[in-house]
C-alpha cells in the first residue's frame, strides 16, 4: 500500500474520536483473551492500544513510520504490542497471528487480494474483524463547504485496485463473497461535539490533505478551512451522532 498519510500521526491521533469502549469490547470477545491479533494499518494505536488489554498481543502494522512512532508514544511502553513497518502486501512476512482487526484501511486496500491471503494464512477459526462507520453513515455537517476548500487547492484522492474508492462495493458485500463468509455486525451509537479547532485539525489528518502532501501551503489550507466554517455556523461548535460497526467474519 501506498504511504499515503505523510504528517498526519500526530493530528490522527489527536482529532480522530476512537471507537469507545462498547466497541473494542465487542473486539476482544471476537478474539478472546489468548488472541494474537493483527491491526493492519494500525495507524498511531487507535484501536491497539485499546485492545492490547484484552488480548495476548496485538501485531500493530502500519507503513507510515510517524504513525508507528506515535503510537509507541500514546501507548508509553505497552508490553504486548509489537510496532511494525509494513502493510497489505507484506502480510506473509509477519510474525504468526490468529486475528486480524482492520479499521478505515481496509478501504484503501486491494480488498479481495488481502482476503484470499488471509485465508491461507489464519488458522481455521481465525476471524477478520473490520471497525468504523456504520454502512451509510453519511457525511459530517461541515463536509460540503470543506470539500469546496479542497477542490480549490486539488487534493485528490488515491484509489487502489479493488478498494471502496475505485469500487463502491461496500466492506460486507466484499466479505460475503469471500472465504470469510460468515458475518456477525454490532452497532454502537455515541455522541460527538466539535470545536472548530478540532475539525480543523481532523482535515490534517485524511490521506488527501496530510501536512506532507499541503507542503508550505498547511496555513493557507487551515486558514481558508477555518475562514468557510465559520461563515458557515459562526458558532464554530458541531455535535454529531456517530454510529460504529464492529464487522466480524469468520469462515463458514
Amino acid at each position: 500500500m501506498t504511504n499515503l498519510f505523510g504528517g498526519a500521526a500526530p493530528f490522527y491521533a489527536k482529532y480522530r474520536p476512537g471507537y469507545g469502549e462498547e466497541a473494542i469490547g465487542c473486539l476482544a470477545r471476537a478474539f478472546g483473551p489468548g488472541g494474537r491479533v493483527l491491526d493492519l494499518g494500525c495507524g498511531p494505536g487507535t484501536v491497539a492500544i485499546p485492545l492490547a488489554g484484552a488480548v495476548r498481543e496485538v501485531i500493530a502494522v502500519d507503513p507510515d513510520a510517524g504513525m508507528l512512532a506515535e503510537g509507541r508514544r500514546v501507548a508509553d511502553g505497552a508490553p504486548n504490542i509489537r510496532w511494525l513497518s509494513g502493510d497489505s502486501t507484506t502480510l506473509a512476512a509477519l510474525p504468526p497471528f490468529d486475528g486480524v482487526v482492520m479499521g478505515r484501511s481496509f478501504h484503501w486496500m486491494d480488498r479481495r487480494a488481502v482476503l484470499a491471503e488471509l485465508d491461507q494464512l489464519l488458522p481455521p477459526d481465525g476471524a477478520v474483524a473490520l471497525i468504523g462507520p456504520s454502512r451509510d453513515p453519511g457525511e459530517h455537517e461541515w463536509e460540503p463547504v470543506v470539500r469546496e476548500v479542497r477542490a480549490e487547492f486539488a487534493m485528490n484522492e488515491f484509489m487502489a485496485a479493488n478498494s471502496f474508492q475505485a469500487s463502491g462495493e461496500h466492506h460486507d458485500d466484499v466479505l460475503a463473497d469471500s472465504p470469510f463468509d460468515r458475518l456477525e455486525s454490532s452497532l454502537f451509537e455515541k455522541r460527538l461535539t466539535w470545536d472548530l479547532d478540532a475539525v480543523i485539525g481532523l482535515q490534517l489528518s485524511y490521506s488527501y490533505t496530510t501536512p506532507d502532501k499541503l507542503g508550505d501551503r498547511v496555513t493557507e489550507f487551515t486558514d481558508a478551512v477555518r475562514r468557510v466554517l465559520l461563515a458557515a455556523n459562526p458558532s464554530g461548535v458541531w455535535e454529531e451522532r456517530a454510529i460504529t460497526e464492529v464487522l466480524v467474519a469468520r469462515r463458514s
